[in-house]
């Protein structure tokens, strides 16, 4: 098995001893026995405060849920939420708390998954505060160096993309913070644990790790896999799974012939993918108890696999062949529609849209993105 920080613990105690630590954390802070890092703190260090990303740090919140402080039933540290109505950030009540702030939560990898914001907002406040600020890295578990996507441009900020990143950034989050705290300037006292055994080039079963839901919309590293393209249909009136047992491996709506779409599909010869028509009815999220027809993307090849590219084409051909297609409009007081932010460009909803155009400019961003991360490889 691969160590993450958590299981470095020891060699890295020096961080942490005799400084009133506050943790930002998910289910996934475990060491490899499966031991809770908030444990962990609570019994060899001082933890005086938990802060609370989307979810929970016990996991216990739904998808969007606010979340309020309150105390740790467990350890009986106070909570505090990092993703409160009003904002995401860390307070100065709240870093009074503490000498320095440790983030261990297991990222995915790609760019509109929100526990990256969390960790980069508090690297940002801890700054400001002159706190200390850890990171407990972890493995990127769609490996560290395929990078797919275009860049996040300015004006699209928002809590699914906030930082100048490809989708599939192919950097752990300790890289991430450190590239952020000198490309932003913020000059803040940052650590990273590393972690042990890793290899750049390892995709996530190739660790020898048992896969922990990261969130429960990614029950299985396939999910995890498929994000990156599959995510871009909770831009659109489609569902992307929610309310299945296969979360963002499964596509479609009540308007979708299942069938006919999965030849189209097919008929692409997209690397590392095979699609099969499916019939479900979703229990909660986007038409909860409709049937609806579409696909579930069965993964044949890992390594081969384009999962963006992907799900742009599958995007592309719903949109083409059905006039009920939708990009969902703005919500939650946002100014832009949601696909904007998870696009962190309009591109996608050009008119009309050059599609191998778009894929070219992609793999060109994407290009020039993973040359410039390599300056913040660590592994």
């Amino acid at each position: 098995m691969i160590a993450n920080g958590i299981d470095r613990i020891e060699d890295y105690a020096h961080l942490l001893q005799g400084k009133r630590l506050g943790l930002i954390t998910s289910p996934t802070g475990l060491n490899r026995k499966f031991e809770s890092t908030i444990q962990i703190l609570h019994e060899r260090f001082q933890l005086t405060a938990l802060f609370s990303p989307e979810h929970g740090v016990r996991g216990d919140q739904a998808a969007g849920a606010q979340v309020e402080t309150y105390r740790d039933p467990i350890t009986g540290v106070p909570v505090y939420s990092l993703y409160r109505k009003d904002s995401k950030r860390l307070s100065a009540e709240m870093l009074d708390e503490v000498d320095a702030v440790v983030y261990d939560i297991q990222d995915v990898g790609v760019r509109y998954y929100t526990f990256i914001y969390t960790m980069l907002y508090a690297l940002e406040d801890c700054a400001k505060a002159g706190k200390e600020f850890i990171v407990l890295d972890r493995i990127n578990p769609l490996d560290g160096v395929t990078v797919e996507g275009n860049v996040l441009k300015p004006g699209f900020e928002s809590f699914v993309g906030n930082y100048p990143l490809a989708v599939r950034y192919g950097l752990t989050a300790g890289e991430v913070a450190s590239m952020a705290n000198e490309q932003m300037g913020w000059n803040a006292q940052l650590h990273v644990v590393p972690c042990g055994g890793w290899e750049r080039n390892m995709l996530f079963p190739e660790t020898g790790n048992l896969w922990v839901m990261p969130s429960l919309g990614l029950p299985r590293f396939d999910s995890a896999l498929l994000y990156p393209g599959t995510c871009l249909f909770e831009g659109t009136n489609l569902s992307e799974g929610r309310g299945t047992t296969a979360p963002f491996e499964i596509v479609g709506a009540p308007f979708v012939e299942a069938e006919k779409l999965a030849d189209e599909m097919n008929g692409m010869k997209l690397p590392g993918v095979i699609f099969r028509p499916v019939y479900f009815k979703p229990t909660f999220s986007k038409h909860e108890g409709e049937q609806c027809g579409g696909v579930q993307l069965h993964i044949t090849d890992q390594r081969a696999l384009q999962p963006l590219e992907t799900g742009i084409r599958l995007m592309y051909t719903l949109k083409r062949n059905y006039e009920a297609f939708e990009f969902l409009p703005p919500h939650k007081g946002n100014k832009l529609p949601f696909i904007d932010l998870l696009g962190g460009d309009d591109l996608y909803r050009s008119e009309p849209l050059d599609l191998p155009a778009l894929l070219e400019q992609f793999r060109e961003e994407a290009r020039s993105f993973a040359d410039m991360k390599q300056q913040y490889h660590i592994y």
